[in-house]
């Protein structure tokens, strides 16, 4: 995830309406305050480039300091400041051993805030997360791409073994992804390029939308299969690879092995045009 919008999508939490006293209100307010000015300062040193847990150490610090400031406080905005400590070091500082402890203490001290009650669900995530990563630092070149059995939008059978002896580009991406637009006319021109010499195309969609999928193909003229089943980020096949961003390539042999990841534009012509060589 992106730094810059992990700490946006935070403070946005913090402002959810909510039915309160008046005194309450006053409460949350200065919790607010004194943490929107923290989550500035976070900020202000990411754009900066500064991502270290030393680079941090102010920051993480005050973290501290406002929780044993409001610590006989347990509320949905104390237990929030804890929350948003250990998203930094999950998704900024990428310290997942400190972050899974900050979450446990959070359910622990604060079992009867939303964000306590939330905890399980964040702890099966980083779970889920970490899985992936395992799957993705598995797929490296060399190494055999691990098939699948599907049916594509039209309802045909899809799988890397349909296409053996062939040089196959698995494309995870979406409709809705720019950077793959963007680069979808050097796809083509790839795929126009080397098609009849033994080249295909495997789409991995993580749209939503069929008909927009659909629609976008066919606009486009993308004549090679799309697999889809409507869960974005959940796509069945995306979580089976550990796919975390997107596009994301992986270029196969006629045998199915991995040899080449995430190529673009001229490098992905080359690429492909080597392999045809070698066959």
């Amino acid at each position: 995830m992106n730094p810059k919008l992990l700490i946006v999508i935070l403070l946005l939490s913090l402002w959810f309406p909510a039915f309160r006293t008046a005194s309450a209100a006053a409460e949350k307010t200065d919790i607010s305050a004194e943490l929107k000015d923290l989550v500035t300062r976070v900020q202000t040193k990411l754009d900066a480039g500064k991502k270290t847990e030393a680079d941090l150490a102010d920051e993480l610090k005050g973290f501290d300091d406002l929780l044993a400031k409001h610590k006989d406080e347990k509320t949905d905005d104390v237990a929030q400041i804890m929350l948003m400590k250990a998203m930094l070091y999950l998704q900024v500082l990428d310290n997942n051993k400190k972050g899974i402890e900050l979450v446990e203490k959070m359910k622990h001290d604060f079992p009867d805030t939303k964000p306590g009650q939330q905890a399980d669900k964040i702890l099966e995530q980083i779970k889920g997360q970490e899985e992936a990563k395992k799957v993705a630092d598995s797929l490296v070149e060399g190494a055999k791409f691990p098939d699948f059995d599907e049916k594509d939008v039209a309802g045909k059978p899809l799988s890397v073994a349909k296409y053996k002896g062939k040089v196959v580009m698995v494309d995870f991406w979406a409709t809705w992804c720019r950077p793959c637009v963007a680069e979808l006319p050097n796809v083509q021109e790839t795929y126009k390029k080397h098609h009849e010499k033994g080249f295909e195309i495997i789409g991995i969609s993580l749209d939503q939308d069929e008909a927009k999928l659909t629609n976008f193909v066919k606009a486009k003229e993308m004549p090679w299969q799309q697999f889809f089943d409507g869960k974005g980020w959940g796509n069945k096949l995306a979580v089976k690879y550990g796919v975390q961003s997107i596009p994301m390539t992986f270029l196969l042999d006629g045998e199915g092995k991995i040899i080449g990841k995430g190529l673009r534009g001229e490098e992905l012509d080359g690429a492909v045009a080597k392999a045809l060589a070698k066959k």
